[in-house]
């Protein structure tokens, strides 16, 4: 049996309208900043569910 992806989370990002910049802010980051700016909005908008 495969595991679930994102640890077993469904996320939904229907009718967001946010923007990338909004999100990641307009300077350079790292992929590994990316995923914690990710995980910040997601759980902060309360978008994902297990």
């Amino acid at each position: 049996m495969a595991k679930p992806a994102f640890g077993g989370y469904s996320i939904c990002f229907k009718g967001c309208t946010d923007s990338m910049e909004s999100v990641f802010g307009s300077g350079k980051i790292s992929p590994s900043e990316m995923t914690k700016k990710i995980w910040v909005y997601v759980k902060g908008k309360k978008l994902s569910s297990k």
